[in-house]
């Protein structure tokens, strides 16, 4: 399989890129339909007119493929992906390419957003072969649909960066081509093997269960595995200076938030806030109309990539709405009350529920409706309007492709206000005008694609925003909002057996119809928004609802045996793998959120088997908890309301429920790796440290660096902390020991005894020294869970 993917490395050298230099070409005419013009998917639409033999996901598609034995190409992405908009454009209206594609493989297109089970299922893939995935993606498929080997955004001809040469869409087809024809057996193994690998990390969950104490100490762990930048806010590597995209991630912060209100969380309490400040001021933030792009490109929150996503702005009013509850700043509500009005105005459909995104593009150009020049704004502004604008929104030099103005405040409105020695109520009416005249004329530029299909998820999703709002500001209109958004849901997105659909859409010239089996997520979030419905009105009818989907999210996703929560239903279309997800990216996990719901809907109704199933669920993902807590932000803060249930009433907590001790337990890293810590005395600010670890005979751990990338997560790592706070240290690591098998490939180790060498500036009143050293042991192909050894 090493060889396969060596093979094509220099092709797949791709992750998302930050921009092309290149303008994006312009949509040609329309020309011959292909299959998908007949699919309601915005998305698939977009490539109804393409030369390319496109099919939708289905059998038809992987029929064709095994009867001529060719490959499937498969491209994954999303109505309001930049980059899909310029791959489509790029190579997939290129007859040249179409004409490789059509000739050689079977074509499918899937919209991520219809599909999430197949996104996850080969992004999984990508990642196992030891790359970073994103949109557009790009896999290889045998007719059975294994992955081969695949990418994300290919331009397409060979194309030179700073990192070196990025394969283009027709080296890599050539590339394939040939493979197929010299070593078509090679690749069916090759597709074994990465099939194999992705279904084991689906499984990866269950290897701990039971095994591992759920304690506070993997609450603890889950907050300090998180390092929020200390200038500019949001979550970052201290080690890379914050540099890159910064993603909002709002189950971290939601989870953090709640944690800084503990005893001793004094850091928290400055760099939450802080997060939440500086990406409401800065360019993530439509400054003009309200709501937040998708994430930001570079540290200080200024250059955002431009799509509006619904289920962005729907968690990130729940987190101000709840910031404000417990510190009522006005820039908070501020935020929750534009955000509405912006979903309210361009993301609402008219009878209740809520369209899915907006693209990040008008004209084939990224974030062209949001930007101004320094011209535009002198012609439509007085002399008096423009110098205040410049000022506030920080529009005095070009922050964006060296001619345009991204709208962002450089401080907040009370400190530029009395710098211009007016209160602020006087600076906001100021600039209440001016910003209706630029408001109206951004108006009538062409505006992004509206995706409009009703998402379950992400409208329940939205329910739980303007329900937090309504409660939180006591405003019966955002209350009123999420009611007729929660009617619109049960009523036509259920089937007449009372379980979920996925989506609300149209195919063109037709009638919006509700249509796709529903995913973990559709349940879990909307059973959240329920929750939260009920939370703002203290009705019934929303604690009934809530109650009767947990329990057809129960019957048909649930996990009878484990504990947990599959992501597709138990009669489901069956893919070569089935998950569990945990993980909490920009959307949270099905199981995190289900976990939490659950746990609410036991508090409200008493009934106890909401708390079980709960319980179960965060026991199932204990491993995750213990070696990756990062990963699960959910289900920690689920993890810490349960313990708090428990303290209040020890026999809330049944003692079944209590993790079994077995009497032969997996063992982690800690069982065949001993420390020891030797710190000189602290001298002229500065202190030297030995951290010797003995590993006992046959194990070894990995070495840093461990020299090859499909094992930089593994490597050996130390932090320090003094008086409980991070602190930057010099780690001088000694050279490792050769290593090699076949899967991997070459490799660094550490056996028998290691020093590892630290110097720290650190003065004797700084507080206690604590050195965390984490740590995989293994031998033979076995691995130990994951260690973080804690020497004081």
């Amino acid at each position: 399989m090493v060889r396969f993917l060596q093979a094509i490395t220099l092709l797949l050298l791709v992750t998302h890129l930050p921009r092309l230099d290149a303008a994006d070409p312009k949509a040609k005419d329309k020309g011959r339909a292909n299959r998908l013009a007949k699919e309601s998917s915005p998305y698939l639409q977009q490539h109804a007119y393409n030369p390319v033999d496109w099919y939708p996901w289905g059998t038809e598609a992987f029929e064709k493929a095994k009867k001529e034995k060719k490959l499937i190409f498969l491209s994954i992405g999303y109505s309001a992906c930049h980059w899909c908009h310029v791959m489509e454009r790029e190579s997939f209206a290129n007859a040249e390419i179409a004409k490789v594609l059509n000739e050689n493989f079977v074509c499918v297109k899937v919209d991520r957003e219809e599909r999430p089970d197949v996104d996850e299922i080969y992004m999984t893939s990508l990642n196992v072969m030891g790359q970073n995935g994103g949109w557009p993606l790009t896999v290889f498929l045998t007719p059975e649909g294994k992955p081969i080997f695949g990418g994300t955004y290919f331009p397409p001809d060979d194309k030179q960066t700073a990192n070196g040469t990025i394969g283009g869409m027709k080296s890599v087809l050539k590339r394939v081509i040939e493979l197929t024809k010299t070593d078509a057996e090679g690749l069916e193994k090759q597709a074994d093997a990465v099939a194999r690998m992705t279904t084991q990390e689906f499984q990866r969950s269950n290897l701990a269960v039971a095994l591992v104490p759920l304690n506070r100490e993997l609450v603890k762990d889950a907050a300090g595995s998180y390092t929020l930048d200390p200038e500019h806010g949001g979550l970052g590597s201290a080690r890379n200076e914050f540099r890159g995209t910064k993603f909002p991630r709002v189950a971290v912060l939601a989870f953090l938030q709640q944690q800084s209100a503990k005893p001793g969380q004094a850091e928290l309490n400055k760099l939450v806030p802080l997060t939440l400040r500086k990406m409401a001021e800065g360019g993530i933030y439509d400054q003009l109309g309200g709501g937040f792009h998708r994430y930001s490109t570079e540290r200080t929150w200024t250059v955002p990539h431009f799509e509006k996503m619904l289920y962005d702005n729907a968690q990130l009013v729940e987190l101000y709405s709840d910031a404000y509850r417990r510190q009522p700043e006005p820039l908070y509500k501020r935020i929750v009350e534009e955000s509405l009005a912006f979903v309210t105005r361009e993301m609402s459909h008219p009878e209740g529920g809520f369209y899915s995104a907006l693209d990040a593009d008008s004209n084939g150009v990224e974030g062209e409706f949001y930007v101004w020049t320094t011209a535009e704004l002198g012609k439509l502004l007085s002399e008096a309007e423009l110098t205040l604008v410049k000022k506030v929104y920080s529009a005095n030099q070009p922050n964006f492709e060296e001619k345009f103005h991204i709208f962002r405040l450089p401080k907040s409105t009370v400190e530029l206000a009395k710098e211009l020695n007016i209160t602020e109520a006087e600076l906001l009416a100021k600039l209440a005008p001016i910003r209706e005249k630029l408001f109206a004329h951004r108006a009538k530029r062409e505006r992004p694609f509206l995706d409009t299909k009703v998402i379950t998820s992400w409208n329940g999703q939205m329910i739980a925003g303007y329900a937090r709002a309504g409660e939180v500001f006591q405003n019966s209109a955002c209350i009123k909002k999420a009611e007729a958004a929660a009617e619109f849901l049960l009523t036509k997105m259920r089937d007449k057996t009372g379980r979920l659909v996925r989506l609300y859409a149209a195919v063109p010239g037709e009638k919006p119809t509700a249509r796709g089996t529903a995913f973990l997520d559709d349940y879990a979030f909307l059973l959240h928004g329920l929750l939260t419905l009920h939370d703002a009105t203290s009705e019934k009818r929303w604690l009934d609802e809530a109650t009767r989907l947990a329990d057809t999210m129960i019957a048909w996703h649930g996990d009878n045996d484990r504990g947990g929560f599959f992501f597709t239903a138990h009669d489901s279309e069956k893919l070569f793998a089935r998950s569990k997800d945990s993980y909490d990216g920009a959307q949270p996990s099905g199981n995190g959120v289900a976990a939490r719901s659950l746990l609410r809907l036991w508090q409200k109704t008493k009934d106890v088997k909401y708390r079980d199933r709960c319980f179960r669920t965060v026991r199932l993902f204990a491993g995750a908890l213990k070696t990756n807590p990062g990963s699960v932000p959910n289900l920690a803060r689920c993890l810490d309301e349960l313990l708090d249930v428990a303290d209040k009433d020890p026999t809330a907590i049944a003692v079944a429920d209590t993790p079994s001790v077995s009497p032969k337990p997996l063992k982690e890293a800690a069982d065949v790796v001993k420390t020891e810590l030797k710190a000189d005395a602290a001298k002229d600010g500065k202190q030297t440290l030995t951290v010797s670890l003995a590993i006992a005979e046959p194990w070894h751990i990995y070495a840093n660096p461990v020299g090859n990338e499909m094992l930089a997560a593994s490597e050996t790592t130390v932090e320090v902390f003094v008086g409980g706070k991070k602190i930057d240290a010099k780690v001088e690591f000694p050279a490792g020991k050769p290593a090699k098998d076949t899967s991997t490939g070459g490799y660094q180790i550490y056996e028998g005894k290691v020093d590892l060498k630290l110097t720290i500036n650190r003065r004797k009143d700084d507080g206690e020294l604590e050195v965390r050293v984490r740590v995989i042991a293994c031998k033979d192909g076995v691995c130990l869970l994951p260690s973080v050894l804690k020497l004081k």
